[in-house]
């Protein structure tokens, strides 16, 4: 290749690079990484083509995300186009370099067949996801300390993983600060220990590999490659329930790498023993280390969140105001903060301070659209559940088979209804406010040592979520 090509191919990968930045600083981390992270770019002239490792992911990411690009290359004077495949860079390239395209097989057509691609590199984590900026509170200090222990160990010199923190699994539900978590432990990492080999990546590209893999005839080399590793990151191993491949190639793997002393760290929006699907060998290797739930944060962890998210936008948040945001909004961090950006993006179009009445103007919406579920109704959904009638609900019995689908019913109601403790209070049979705090503390607890019953609120909460 001339120095006019080489300089035109390097500046076409510059240019994907700013594209790759500026839809990552877009989208959540999960959609990002789940979706475009696993492209491969391919340079040949005007065209810079994107490799999608199936045709499921080349096909979601022309409907959601092509537009996007387009507009983002708009000016360089490349054409996008995209295709399924993969590239085999040359040994000694950079991640991103190597024009040799390996298409996906037609059906009917025999794979070709590839120089064995080199162990991966390090995924992209991202830099924003620190210990220092994960909030702990009493639902997620466990979780926490075991991350940075896995953290601190993995940065010493020499390097060996903690066996009874090996491997390290992070549940619970969504929006909860599972991925954060676990981008901290790389980043923290890689700060200490630049040369440890970490690769973090959603559960779902690794099926798109294996699926690749088996298309081409290289599910073997495919694995091969992440037994290379000195710490695997694996996001939402969910995913993996009912694929049986998936999880025959993925347990091959997690056994190579715990037999040669790597680290293993796995995230789950549940306790694996309760997915329905997942292989009972996979998760008793899982749940063989050290397993820590993410839960939601309690009232007090969620306003110091909203308070210091806002320091870092330059915003202050009065604590009468972030309390007043937390109080309205307890389904995950997430949303939490998606509703904070809203009030702050209010606040500086306004020029206005951060105030309630400024909050209440900016998520009308969102608090309207959490009050269209009434008490009765979640009295209703958490009956038909534990099968148990409506007069028991309001009863004065105090039956553990009467009482706990009642302190789930007044929990739910706190979570999901702008309603006061004592108005709650009232909608059960005339109790007094204290019942309501009493109960939504009980279940709080319970969720961290019943597994049951955290699976119960997790249902219940998806069945009212779709009213």
């Amino acid at each position: 290749m001339g120095n006019n090509a080489q300089e035109q191919e390097e500046g076409g990968y510059d240019v994907w690079q700013t594209v790759q930045e500026r839809l990552s600083a877009a989208l959540p981390a999960e959609e990002y990484d789940k979706w475009l992270r696993p492209l491969q770019v391919a340079f040949d002239g005007a065209d810079l083509t994107l490799l999608a490792p199936s045709r499921y992911v080349k096909e979601t990411v022309e409907g959601r995300y092509l537009e996007r690009i387009e507009e983002l290359v708009a000016g360089s004077g490349l054409q996008v186009r995209m295709a399924i495949g993969s590239r085999a860079p040359r040994l000694g390239e950079p991640q991103r370099a190597g024009q040799h395209v390996r298409p996906a097989a037609e059906d009917g057509e025999a794979p070709a067949k590839a120089p064995v691609r080199p162990p991966p590199q390090r995924h992209a984590l991202n830099a924003e996801f620190r210990f220092d900026t994960f909030i702990a509170g009493k639902a997620n200090e466990v979780a926490k300390a075991a991350a940075c222990h896995v953290a601190e160990q993995g940065s010493r010199s020499p390097w060996q993983p903690i066996r009874s923190y090996n491997p390290l699994l992070l549940y619970g539900g969504v929006g909860l600060g599972k991925t954060h978590l676990m981008h901290a432990i790389g980043n923290e990492i890689l700060a200490k220990a630049p040369h440890v080999n970490v690769v973090y990546l959603p559960s779902e590209s690794f099926g798109n590999e294996i699926v690749h893999g088996v298309r081409t005839g290289d599910v073997q080399e495919a694995t091969q490659r992440y037994r290379a590793v000195d710490v695997l990151m694996i996001d939402d191993i969910q995913f993996f329930a009912g694929r049986a491949g998936f999880q025959e190639n993925f347990f091959h793997v997690f056994n190579a790498l715990l037999e040669s002393g790597k680290q293993l760290v796995a995230t789950s929006d549940r306790y694996p023993q309760t997915i329905q699907g997942l292989e009972h060998r996979l998760r008793s290797r899982i749940v063989g280390g050290m397993t820590a739930e993410v839960d939601l944060p309690e009232i007090e962890t969620c306003v110091a969140i909203l308070m210091s998210k806002g320091k870092a936008e330059g915003v202050e948040i009065p604590m009468d105001v972030a309390l007043h945001i937390a109080e309205h909004i307890r389904s995950n961090v997430r949303e939490l903060t998606g509703a904070l950006q809203r009030v702050i993006a209010r606040a500086r179009f306004t020029k206005a301070p951060v105030t309630a009445a400024l909050v209440r103007t900016a998520l009308r919406g969102l608090f309207m659209s959490r009050s269209r579920v009434t008490i009765e109704e979640i009295q209703k959904v958490v009956e038909e559940y534990y099968n148990i009638k409506h007069s028991d609900m309001l009863s004065k019995t105090r039956a553990r088979a009467i009482a706990r689908p009642r302190q789930m019913a007044m929990s739910l109601a706190r979570e999901f209804t702008n309603h006061s403790m004592p108005h709650i209070a009232g909608e059960f049979g005339g109790r007094d406010h204290t019942t309501v705090l009493h109960a939504c503390n009980r279940i709080r607890d319970l969720r961290k040592l019943d597994h049951g019953i955290a699976e119960d609120h997790r249902n219940l909460s998806r069945l009212l979520s779709q009213k």
